[in-house]
């Protein structure tokens, strides 16, 4: 691969020669701020599964109802709209006010139901993916790696789905795990990056 081509982690592929000083420190602290951030929200995650679960759901509930007031302000005042685009617009708008409010009601059932649901989700979509690996390993240059792949992921699959908050809560510590990890790189590569490059 020549070094014109780009790639596709681009922090990675940038190279400090045809930079000026300047630009060399943007990207240093770029590197180093998101490195930071991704490391602090891998930590939070590794450690303090529960509450990085909780401020998810607190999330989701305050983008229904920030959702759900623009839906209601859209049914209400948009001119233009006909008499049955603007009542699916205030019915959608009450019903994420109403899950919002539910969400708060009880934060902590609420991450359990959201947990389950993302389980039972990533557990049907790897079966399925593992299906089709199996199902396409026949026309596949490399037909073991496909079948092993399609077994691990029916495998994976099965025992997500029927264990989804316990799937969910392994899922969300390897998220963690992999922030800390890129973070730690991104940090690095913060004070590594245009070291001994004679710059313009």
């Amino acid at each position: 691969m020549s070094s014109t081509q780009p790639s596709a982690f681009a922090s990675f592929s940038l190279n400090g020669k045809d930079l000026t000083k300047s630009a060399i420190s943007a990207i240093r602290v770029a590197l180093g701020v998101s490195g930071v951030v991704a490391l602090i929200i891998g930590i939070i995650i590794t450690v303090w599964t529960k509450e990085a679960a909780l401020v998810l759901t607190a999330l989701i509930g305050v983008y229904f109802i920030v959702a759900g007031l623009a839906y209601l302000g859209i049914g209400l005042f948009a001119k233009g709209l006909s008499g049955g685009a603007r009542a699916l617009d205030i019915i959608l708008g009450v019903l994420l006010v109403i899950s919002s409010i539910i969400v708060f009601t009880n934060l902590t059932d609420s991450a359990v139901i959201l947990g389950i649901f993302l389980g039972v989700f990533i557990g049907v979509l790897w079966i399925v993916e593992g299906v089709v690996a199996l199902v396409q390993s026949g026309d596949s240059g490399s037909r073991g790696w496909a079948i092993f792949f399609g077994i691990v992921s029916l495998i994976a699959g099965i025992v997500v789905l029927f264990s989804p908050l316990w799937g969910t809560v392994v899922l969300f510590i390897f998220a963690g795990i992999s922030l800390i990890v890129l973070g730690v790189l991104q940090i690095v590569r913060a004070f590594t990056f245009g070291k001994g490059v004679a710059t313009v």
